[in-house]
């Protein structure tokens, strides 16, 4: 079998650190196998030898090491390494950049415990298949592959869209883990394409 996964969560608010821990102990992950820092250079400092398999932090985006820094110099050791991220401040630019990295997900604070426990369960599920299980043989990390776009996207930026009885512009369209979501000009959050309608 398999070692047990080991998580390393970084945020510097205890709330958050302390709901992360308690709902990976619910999922059966042993707190020897969890590591829970307040900022990124103790996580940097502890997570080189800590290897996680994965890890949940915040963006840091003032620190001088950022949350995405600290996943890149982390993946030298641990080349498998999992993210997850939260921020304050989700703008399109960040949702890609998380994307690029294949970010399992990236919440906006201040968020709800069950918006958090939905996120981090579904990527526990994701990284549960790819994992070798008892019985089956570890197979080398495939190469990555680049998703397969939909052949004709329905909706492009810049084309007009009906939402919720209103016409709006969609400004940004991103495939992410096999759902197509939109971002409608003047709105922040983005919308599943299935919901739109042409204008």
């Amino acid at each position: 079998m398999s070692d047990p996964l080991k998580f390393l969560v970084v945020d510097a608010l205890n709330g958050v650190q302390a709901f992360a821990r308690q709902l990976l102990h619910s999922h059966g992950f042993a707190a020897d196998g969890i590591l829970c820092c307040a900022d990124t250079d103790a996580a940097l400092a502890q997570g080189l030898a800590f290897k996680p398999n994965f890890l949940i932090t915040d963006w840091f985006p003032k620190a001088p090491l950022s949350g995405i820094q600290l996943y890149r110099r982390l993946r030298e050791v641990q080349p498998g390494l999992q993210l997850s991220l939260l921020s304050f401040e989700v703008t399109p630019e960040r949702e890609f950049e998380a994307l690029a990295l294949g970010a399992h997900f990236l919440l906006k604070k201040p968020f709800t415990a069950e918006q958090l426990q939905t996120e981090l369960t579904r990527a526990l599920e994701a990284v549960a298949k790819n994992s070798p299980g008892p019985g089956r043989p570890a197979r080398p990390a495939p190469r990555p592959v680049l998703p397969i776009m939909p052949p004709q996207p329905l909706v492009k930026p810049g084309d007009r869209v009906r939402y919720q009885g209103a016409v709006h512009v969609a400004q940004y369209v991103v495939h992410r883990h096999g759902e197509t979501v939109v971002q409608l000009k003047g709105q922040t959050a983005f919308v599943p394409l299935e919901k739109l309608q042409p204008a």
